[in-house]
């Protein structure tokens, strides 16, 4: 006859402590399963490894302490490396439930393999954690109760699972709430295991502990316990601290990734009417022309030329001419398309682009509305009163055939617009064969000039010529401006004049720009080292002052890449650059000088200047158009104009620049009007930075008198 059973008692109080050890070791468990799903693999293998053994140790500790619960008639202790090998399974354990936990997804097989296996880990935890209490007789199991257990530990572990995977999908506010409810039914779980297999265990009367000698102690399950909470409770807080500053980090990416996002955005934008600029239209036309290529869709592009502009500046000033371009962007808008794109090419140019089915018809429908459009009246301009303003436009159409660059479109619809402007304006025309020479010529020009940017062999050759400005009182050498040579390896010389607009039209100009900073800045550090302290004057194009933070970028760099000083540089924007978009402009300027660049106005007197305007803009130089030069010798009205425009500037604290000086007299001339440096045929050419080295040093020689004969000797070709 077998021995008789015990009856199986527990301490309540214990019993209590061991569900609140396994609630709170789920509630952190939940918390862990959270930042071992960081992006960051390193991180998330620390989170991993630490988050298993903090774990772990929680769900050991429940069971040790409610093994402690168990009240039996004889002294009882645990064998040491049983309980070590028992802790090490609840360790696993948690292991593997981190690791499914960190998956994007719970699909079926996941959940199946999880919960299997960490309700086998479970089970193997629990026997041997009760192997280590070693008795005599051993215990007698109940082979059903073992079973119930090991489907209640398994399915404990999928509803783990399952509510894990279902406290992602609560709103961010109910998520810890959700977290405290799992936390409760999850210890309720893992305790109904613990005491289901405590129930399975048979021990009868008159058993004797065999390790009684080993882990025991009446106060060891408090110790237990306290520790466990302990060791919990620092990983609730460490991971509570990292939550916290991952959010912040969160945060700032996010407000980062929206400051970049903004930023790109502005730079793709033209900054008077937010419609698209050069750049962006450039990437659009080359995605419409990649997928008429590919897909065989229509591509169609119009320009539209402002008639008459110009005078409405003269007229009534800069803000009348910014209201006026905001205006008609505010009605090309409302007459495109949501996929359409619009663009600002240049002060009175604009472009659109449709994809889609658009036949002739179409398009030409299209073009009569946005004639219509812009010839409704304009009321509210600044400057001109109740006076309302007509606009009238010339509208070039060109379609994409499926072959070659997309942004020949646009020299074609603008030839196409060039067409109706000479036939008086206020019309649209179709891009036609004949006009075709024009166009093939610029879009290998621009072919070319791409080439020869991007460095490939044979390609062509890019240089700077340099012209001195001579200091009217001393007759010394005060400085220089770079001028753009293009050397086509078929065609020569190419003048600035014809490969200059090509640039514009085809958006080279920004790089073509930069490439000029770069080499004046390599050109300056190559003087210092030759004993020759040299100030180099260069032209800046709209479409860079459109793009002040990579303009500013580029100076930064090229500076410090050669050791320049900013106040070695003085850059020259054209007067009707500067009034183009007057407020953007000021902008620009305003962070070039901040930067410490000199900047001075080109070609002054040929455009329509606001003396309040100017005022405000911080230039420090004035060139006199050559126009004005000219007929400096035979003309009063040219003299009193320059002698108006040389006061002008002395008035404004404004040094003053005479360009195209070619004869002695007209020297003579401005010397008289107190003109503060000259420039021209009359002192030099422009010419490589290598002769200009031997001219400034022979100049220093024979400073007080300069004649054309001193520079006969030089290539006339330069």
């Amino acid at each position: 006859m077998s021995a008789a059973v015990l009856a199986l008692r527990f301490d309540p109080a214990v019993v209590v402590l061991s569900y609140l050890t396994a609630a709170f070791a789920s509630y952190v468990a939940l918390d862990l399963a959270q930042r071992v799903r960081t992006p960051d693999a390193l991180v998330a293998r620390t989170w991993w490894i630490a988050g298993s053994l903090s774990m772990g140790t929680g769900i050991w500790a429940m069971h040790f302490v409610g093994m402690l619960a168990l009240k039996l008639p004889f002294l009882v202790g645990y064998d040491s490396a049983v309980t070590l090998l028992s802790w090490l399974a609840a360790v696993g354990v948690s292991a593997i439930a981190l690791r499914v936990a960190a998956g994007e997804a719970l699909t079926p097989t996941r959940l199946a393999v999880g919960a299997v296996s960490m309700g086998a880990g479970i089970c193997a935890m629990h026997y041997t954690g009760m192997a280590a209490l070693v008795l005599a007789p051993g215990i007698q199991w109940h082979w059903g109760l073992v079973a119930a257990s090991a489907a209640v530990a398994t399915g404990a572990a999928a509803a783990a699972l399952v509510i894990f995977f279902g406290l992602r999908q609560l709103p961010r506010a109910w998520a810890r709430w959700g977290q405290l409810v799992a936390a409760l039914v999850m210890g309720a779980a893992v305790a109904g295991m613990h005491y289901t297999g405590m129930a399975a265990a048979g021990i009868a009367e008159g058993t004797v502990c065999l390790s009684a000698d080993a882990l025991r102690g009446d106060n060891l399950g408090n110790l237990v316990a306290g520790a466990t909470f302990a060791l919990l409770l620092l990983t609730l807080i460490t991971s509570a601290l990292d939550a916290r500053g991952q959010r912040r980090t969160n945060r700032l990416q996010q407000s980062l990734q929206a400051a970049t996002t903004e930023l790109q955005e502005i730079a793709l934008r033209d900054p008077l009417t937010g419609l698209a600029n050069r750049q962006l239209l450039d990437d659009r036309l080359q995605h419409a022309a990649a997928r008429g290529q590919r897909e065989g869709a229509r591509l169609a592009l119009l320009t539209v030329n402002l008639d008459g502009f110009k005078p409405i500046n003269d007229s009534f000033g800069l803000a009348a001419g910014d209201q006026v371009l905001r205006e008609t962007a505010l009605r090309l808008q409302g007459l495109a398309r949501g996929h359409d794109t619009l663009a600002r090419l240049a002060a009175d140019e604009f472009v659109l682009v449709l994809e889609g089915d658009v036949g002739e018809t179409t398009l030409a429908q299209i073009a009569q509305r946005l004639l219509d459009a812009l010839a409704e009246p304009m009321t509210g301009v600044p400057g001109a009163g109740s006076q309302p303003l007509r606009l009238s436009a010339s509208v070039g159409i060109a379609l994409y055939d499926g072959s070659g660059p997309g942004e020949a479109l646009v020299a074609q619809a603008d030839s196409a617009a060039q067409a109706v402007k000479r036939a008086g304006g206020n019309g649209f025309a179709f891009f036609e064969a004949h006009m075709q020479a024009g166009v093939r010529e610029q879009v290998e020009l621009a072919r070319d000039l791409r080439a020869t940017l991007a460095g490939e062999t044979g390609s062509g050759r890019l240089a700077l010529h340099y012209q001195p400005k001579i200091a009217t009182a001393q007759g010394e050498v005060r400085g220089v401006e770079a001028l753009l040579r293009w050397q086509h390896p078929q065609r020569g010389a190419i003048s600035p004049v014809v490969f200059i607009p090509v640039a514009e039209r085809f958006g080279l100009i920004v790089p073509l720009g930069d490439w000029v900073i770069k080499e004046s800045c390599r050109q300056i550090a190559l003087w210092r080292e030759a004993g020759l302290q040299m100030r180099v004057a260069i032209n800046l194009s709209v479409q860079q002052l459109r793009q002040p933070d990579a303009l500013v970028r580029r100076f930064e760099e090229a500076l410090a890449q050669y050791g320049v000083d900013a106040r070695q540089l003085t850059c020259e924007i054209t007067e009707s650059v500067a009034m183009d978009d007057a407020t953007a402009t000021e902008r620009s300027l305003q962070r070039l000088a901040e930067l410490g660049l000199c900047l001075s106005i080109d070609d002054f007197g040929t455009g329509y200047s606001s003396l309040a305007y100017l005022r405000r803009l911080p230039v420090s130089q004035l060139k006199i158009d050559r126009s004005f030069i000219q007929d400096l010798e035979s003309s009063a009205d040219a003299r009193a104009i320059v002698r108006a425009v040389i006061e002008l500037a002395h008035a404004l604290g404004l040094q003053v620049v005479a360009e195209g000086v070619e004869t002695e007299g007209q020297a003579e001339v401005l010397r008289g009007k107190r003109c503060d440096k000259l420039q021209g045929f009359l002192f030099a050419r422009p010419m490589p930075a290598e002769d200009l080295t031997r001219w400034a040093k022979d100049a220093q020689d024979d400073r007080p008198r300069f004649s054309s004969s001193v520079y006969a000797t030089l290539d006339p070709s330069i």
